[in-house]
């Protein structure tokens, strides 16, 4: 039989363990099966393609339609060249606010998940809660997805889904979707004092990198109104290239250059014009590449794609979260979550958790008690409604 936990001791295991992304998530996946089996709760696991990551999902309650999913993801993102005040992997309490990497962003909707399992287990629950943990969210919600199918399939169709995403417990109902790309420009190498014969990889990805920002100067030549009136901050979709390498001397056209694009589009904008728009673009370069060089080309890798979560009509969800939180504002936010691959899933989902995603990824990142103690209400309300 597992011991039970508080939220605060149930967050300290979690934040103990480290999760970054780069690393196996299979240390937090094992105690957290462990803790569930310790229930009699079986546990599901489904495998990424290299076999050192997973998500796990359970059930708790009887096996018919109707339930609520609680989703969050287990990894974190690094503490490298981060200034902290205390050991990120020791929970530490200083007034009023829990510090560790993970408290906010997400392990403190984990911590409330886990604590509140024997209470779960104790309610005459007419529907079932379901669990669900994904890896490499951080990295562009590269887990949820086989995780949701493998849910779709295998548990009875939940009615609601909340992701604890840091919200500061306020019902999200919308976000921006977000495309991770790496462009490969290949150039041809000469010497400087011959630049018209060679092809500078550099210079030709300036120009791509040149028209991401005059995009999303044209996005703000008009902003949609529906955007702007639901609270998108900004109210446009967004374009940004926040890693380049290239060339090797000052005075050699660069052989290579690669830069790394993230896209936000809005939710009324779909994913594959944009996608579309750039590669016509890329097009036109590489052939005005190739007519200096044949052998040049461009190279596009799409890293991840996570698409928007959209304002659903009469959403049970958001009915159910709002009914939960007496919270009836519209709130949107910019970042992206597994919630959009729900809903594509055909799940009706919202965001709604503790903390503020100001927080998150922040050296001294910390959550609120008071945070922690309105989750567990929400939580509490959530059991009840479904007995």
């Amino acid at each position: 039989m597992s011991r039970k936990y508080s939220t605060e001791e149930m967050l300290a295991e979690l934040v103990a363990i480290d999760t970054t992304s780069s690393k196996s998530n299979f240390p937090i996946l094992g105690f957290i099966a462990d803790y569930l089996s310790g229930f009699g709760i079986p546990t599901y696991r489904v495998l990424d393609e290299s076999g050192e990551k997973a998500n796990l999902y359970a059930q708790i309650g009887p096996d018919v339609a109707g339930g609520v999913i609680l989703s969050g993801h287990t990894d974190c993102v690094p503490v490298e060249d981060q200034d902290w005040d205390s050991d990120p992997f020791t929970l530490t309490e200083r007034e009023g606010k829990l510090f560790g990497r993970g408290t906010c962003d997400m392990k403190g909707f984990l911590a409330l998940m886990l604590a509140a399992v024997p209470d779960m287990l104790a309610a005459d629950l007419k529907a079932p809660i379901q669990l669900a943990f994904s890896y490499d969210e951080e990295t562009g919600c590269l887990g949820a997805p086989s995780m949701i199918e493998e849910m779709s399939k295998n548990l009875p169709r939940a009615k609601a889904v909340i992701v604890g995403e840091p919200s500061m417990m306020q019902v999200v109902n919308g976000h921006k979707g977000i495309i991770e790309l790496e462009t490969l420009v290949t150039g041809y190498p000469v010497h400087s004092s011959l630049v018209h014969s060679g092809v500078s990889a550099v210079t030709f990805a300036a120009k791509l990198i040149t028209w991401h920002q005059d995009q999303m100067v044209a996005n703000r030549a008009y902003i949609d109104p529906v955007m702007e009136k639901l609270g998108y901050v900004p109210p446009y979709t967004t374009l940004h290239n926040g890693v380049i390498h290239g060339g090797t001397a000052h005075n050699i056209t660069a052989a290579e250059c690669r830069f790394m694009t993230d896209i936000r589009p809005i939710p009324t904008e779909k994913i594959q014009d944009w996608l579309d728009r750039y590669r016509a673009y890329v097009a036109e370069v590489e052939k005005e590449m190739q007519a200096i060089q044949p052998e040049t080309s461009i190279e596009i890798n799409v890293i991840a794609i996570t698409p928007p979560l959209g304002t659903e009509e009469n959403g049970a969800a958001e009915a159910l979260a709002r009914t939960l939180t007496g919270d009836n504002a519209d709130h949107v936010v910019s970042y992206a979550t597994e919630g959009g691959q729900f809903q594509e899933g055909g799940y009706s989902t919202v965001v709604c958790g503790p903390g503020s995603i100001e927080q998150a990824h922040q050296p001294n990142e910390y959550i609120e008690i008071s945070q922690l103690r309105a989750g567990e209400a929400f939580i509490r309300k959530i059991i009840e409604h479904l007995c």
